[in-house]
């Protein structure tokens, strides 16, 4: 009789776990880079190919960088608030754009407006992959030392702007 318990007892073990993890919100994985120095970069401008923008460069003030990509269809349920963001000059907004092509996101930002105070070419998705990237759109808000101190996953909501990002932001320039 025992040897079937022990099968029994594995299997629903296993079932709990699942359930437990079917449950769990995969926007809320934390980012292991949160407090940590944001990892260096020095890209193209996608304007200005001929230009770079490197982290360092940013020093200084409170920044998002929000990763995006005109193939990215996430990515135009959240840029309507971003343009929004962006008139109301509250936080620069640097884009990095992620394994795309240059004129298609050139077309793209010219069709849908441009938020960002530069956006970056990420072409092969290393720098994406430095700050574990794993889908598109990402946000990160960045202190004016150059350390993460939020990641958000997915498309930003208006609530996810009023209630978490834009706190953060108004705290990180106060300090």
């Amino acid at each position: 009789m025992t040897r079937f318990l022990w099968p029994l007892a594995i299997f629903l073990a296993l079932v709990g776990f699942l359930a437990v993890g079917l449950n769990l919100n995969p926007r809320e994985v934390p980012s292991p880079l949160i407090d940590k120095p944001a990892p260096q970069f020095s890209l193209p401008v996608l304007h200005k190919p001929d230009m770079t923008l490197s982290r360092d460069d940013l020093m200084g003030q409170v920044w998002l960088l929000n990763v995006w990509a005109s193939w990215c269809v996430s990515c135009r349920q959240e840029h309507p608030l971003l343009v929004e963001l962006a008139k109301a000059g509250i936080v620069p907004i640097y884009g990095l754009n992620y394994k795309d092509d240059r004129n298609a996101g050139l077309k793209w930002l010219n069709e849908h407006g441009d938020p960002y105070t530069a956006s970056i070419m990420d072409a092969d998705g290393r720098i994406g992959i430095e700050y574990g990237v794993y889908g598109v759109p990402e946000t990160f808000v960045i202190d004016k030392q150059g350390v993460i101190r939020h990641k958000h996953i997915g498309p930003i909501t208006p609530q996810a702007l009023q209630e978490k990002l834009l706190p953060m932001v108004r705290e990180l320039n106060a300090s």
